[in-house]
């Protein structure tokens, strides 16, 4: 039995593998009750408004992934004293790398996350990341939600 923390860690960082993996379907279903919002540009609630705004946006390669690896770090996790709620804030980076463009960071910034746990498991009930630095998006993003950021 995984305790709560290490179970929250784990949504955190299993946002980041499918990511990476471009598996939207699995990243829409993270936020199925959940809003997942990008400070300074998009929103979206829910399992059909988060996949249809990592089609509309992210870039898959040949290779049927992003180029990316996601890399969260610096996490802290405050669990409410009733036990059904948590909130975590972390840092993240994003490197990537293409046929195009060689190894590189293309993004940093935070993760401010909401979680509950209204049937014994653990879910998102907010995301909202918060973009501090940013690179060349050109291979990234069809249309860069983050340019305003």
């Amino acid at each position: 039995m995984l305790s709560d923390e290490r179970q929250i860690l784990n949504l955190i960082h299993r946002y980041a593998e499918l990511q990476d993996a471009a598996d939207f379907e699995a990243v829409a279903a993270l936020f199925r009750d959940a809003a997942f919002r990008i400070a300074n540009g998009p929103t979206a609630h829910g399992f059909d408004a988060v996949l249809a705004l990592k089609r509309r946006h992210d870039r898959v390669h040949e290779d049927g992934t992003l180029r990316t690896k996601h890399v969260t770090t610096n996490t802290f996790l405050e669990l409410a004293p009733d036990g059904q709620r948590a909130r975590a804030r972390s840092y993240f980076v994003v490197y990537q790398a293409t046929t195009r463009l060689p190894l590189q960071c293309i993004a940093a910034g935070r993760y401010h996350d909401a979680f509950e746990r209204p049937d014994g498991a653990w879910r998102f009930t907010d995301r909202l990341i918060q973009v501090d630095l940013i690179g060349d998006m050109s291979e990234h993003t069809r249309d860069n939600p983050l340019a305003s950021t």
